[in-house]
């Protein structure tokens, strides 16, 4: 039997992702943790979040889980999910500015206050929030048996800018087109959460369950 860790550092709604994962797995086992070793010893990683990236940071420190995060990313699948997948790229400009994990290299940054939409004209709320389409960036197997525009559930106000645009999976539209999903090696990381996206998300959740790391 092969496993899952879900990275437990005190933030996310863990119980929701486990239960999705659960559904997807199959023989897979599914666990929720922060012990280290058995983080590492997993077969595949998901490193969820919600809130403020400086609280993130703060509780991965504290809990010795950033180096952790890093060992996980260079040695086998990784999830990243929502703020998850912010504290992967170098830093975001949250809370004044945030060192984070540096595992993509890029930055985040906060949708513009005077984001409209360019068809209708109209301003745009901050956080970006509902339902939204994403739009694939080539081909990967992550991808499979998601058709091409397919609806997510998004809740942030801050997105990725990687510094390449080979790290680029997914955009979205709201106002401009953001990276709404990331890969760089067999990293994945997906701003928005597929716990919360039906079919869609957990067709990415199973697609993950059998991933390898190759694109």
């Amino acid at each position: 039997m092969t496993s899952i860790a879900i990275i437990d550092y005190g933030m996310g709604n863990l119980h929701s992702i486990a239960k999705a994962l659960e559904h997807v797995a199959g023989k897979e086992r599914v666990m929720v943790s922060s012990q280290h070793a058995q983080i590492l010893a997993a077969d595949r990683v998901v490193f969820p979040g919600v809130g403020a990236i400086r609280d993130c940071m703060t509780e991965l420190r504290r809990s010795g889980l950033y180096e952790v995060v890093k060992q996980a990313a260079a040695t086998k699948p990784l999830l990243g999910v929502c703020l998850g997948m912010q504290a992967l790229l170098d830093i975001s400009e949250e809370n004044s500015g945030t060192e984070c994990l540096g595992i993509i290299p890029g930055k985040v940054v906060r949708f513009p206050e005077d984001l409209q939409d360019p068809a209708g004209g109209y301003r745009l709320k901050i956080p970006h929030m509902g339902w939204n389409q994403v739009h694939q960036q080539g081909d990967h197997s992550m991808w499979a048996d998601i058709p091409d525009g397919s609806r997510f559930y998004f809740v942030h106000s801050y997105y990725a800018i990687p510094e390449r645009v080979s790290d680029i999976a997914a955009v979205t539209p709201y106002g401009i087109d953001f990276a709404s999903v990331l890969v760089h090696q067999n990293v994945f990381a997906v701003q928005f959460h597929p716990e919360k996206s039906q079919h869609a998300g957990l067709q990415l959740l199973s697609n993950f369950v059998h991933w390898n790391g190759d694109i």
